[in-house]
């Protein structure tokens, strides 16, 4: 008979790990999905280049709009001492691709909550209409 527990365990270990990542390995990991998302990276390998990364605020997006272009910078001044730059499609890849992941921790988060067989949810009592613990099943 397979084990059951160990897949919610896996995951849940998953879970805490990705929540323990230090500031260096969160900054890392956005940035690897800002270039999927097709940001491109720019170093700042001039002296007039890091003036400039410096005066931008560290690991937020910044908005340029030139006419009818629009561009997003992102800058890291401490991982890759560069900057990622993307066009309006590129960002809305990457919130995109956000939006996802988060909806899939909260789907998996909300599945784990509620997996326990051993759990009884009667001993609670009724929670008002549309919850109902008789003909559901529960």
């Amino acid at each position: 008979m397979p084990n059951r527990k160990a897949p919610l365990v896996f995951t849940a270990c998953a879970l805490l790990l990705a929540g323990c990542l230090s500031p260096e390995q969160a900054i890392g990991e956005k940035e690897d999905q800002l270039a999927a998302a097709g940001f491109v990276q720019r170093p700042a390998n001039t002296p007039e280049r890091e003036n400039m990364l410096k005066r931008l605020p560290p690991n937020q997006f910044v908005r340029h709009v030139n006419g009818d272009d629009v561009t997003y910078v992102y800058g890291d001044p401490v991982v890759c001492n560069c900057l990622y730059v993307g066009t309006q499609q590129a960002y809305g890849q990457y919130i995109r691709y956000v939006q996802a992941r988060r909806l899939a921790e909260e789907q998996q988060s909300a599945a784990m909550m509620y997996s326990d067989p051993a759990w009884n949810w009667g001993a609670w009592g009724p929670w008002g209409p549309g919850y109902g613990f008789g003909g559901f099943g529960w």
